[in-house]
């Protein structure tokens, strides 16, 4: 079965006007996510996080080594169908409301009629928002503009979930939800891939991490083995009483995960 997510000995470099190397981004990068399996990209700010994003997503192109989604270079339209991607800052238009701009993305990927509709008022619920889909997304706090980039990234049904700091701009609340909600798509097969720079808000929900600075790959393992040789403090949290599965709550989502798109 082809993997979601594979790099082989990636290399980045970017260079100034005379082609002289200013800074070694990403060197000799390596490691594959699968089916169902959450994948955490940890690191400080300059750490090759983004960098190693934006090639993955074909934004960048890679100076060595290779880059598949799902057997298909990142650049073309089979990796792009089979990707979400929530940007570390998510721009929306201000003057749309949730529900107006979830219709706009989803026409933009071929989606209309019932369809559109229904995958709208399901992912409004999923994230938290019904209450507020008629609103403009101008009013919203970041916490809750963070939400509608989440359910923007989740339009297409993707087979491979790319979330650039998900928990960026949440209360501890809502970066709970979060990661409930990464819990339930990696239930459902769904791949994720998520980069942070708080361990903490990585191991809740990783099944590995790879820790990445200035480049290059300090560690990379099983979060469990990876605790047992790391000197840090952990933030340990649980679920409030009572609090229904965020997938149960949305419905089921029949048309989310399972390979369906």
């Amino acid at each position: 079965m082809t993997q979601p997510l594979t790099l082989d000995h990636v290399q980045k470099t970017f260079r100034d006007f005379w082609g002289r190397p200013t800074v070694h981004a990403v060197r000799d990068l390596s490691f594959a996510v699968a089916e169902g399996e959450v994948f955490g990209l940890l690191g400080p700010n300059g750490s090759g996080k983004s960098t190693t994003i934006r090639m993955l997503l074909g934004l960048l192109r890679a100076d060595g080594g290779a880059i598949r989604v799902f057997g298909a270079p990142p650049e073309t339209p089979r990796a792009h169908a089979a990707v979400g991607y929530l940007p570390e800052i998510t721009y929306l238009h201000p003057f749309l409301t949730p529900r107006e701009t979830l219709t706009y993305y989803g026409r933009l990927f071929g989606l209309g009629g019932a369809e559109l509709r229904r995958r709208v008022d399901d992912l409004l619920r999923l994230v938290g928002l019904a209450h507020a889909a008629d609103r403009r997304v101008g009013g919203f706090s970041k916490g809750m503009t963070r939400r509608v980039g989440l359910a923007q990234a989740l339009l297409n049904a993707p087979k491979l979930l790319v979330l650039d700091e998900p928990t960026s701009g949440l209360d501890p609340i809502g970066t709970r939800e979060v990661k409930d909600l990464i819990l339930a798509l990696k239930a459902r097969g769904i791949a994720v891939l998520m980069s942070s720079h708080l361990l903490p808000d990585v191991q809740d929900c990783c099944d590995r991490i790879l820790i990445l600075d200035r480049g290059v790959v300090r560690a990379q393992g099983r979060v469990r083995d990876l605790r047992e040789s790391l000197e840090a403090f952990f933030l340990e949290t649980v679920s409030a009483p009572g609090q229904s599965a965020p997938l149960e709550a949305a419905g089921g989502l029949p048309w989310l995960g399972g390979g369906q798109a």
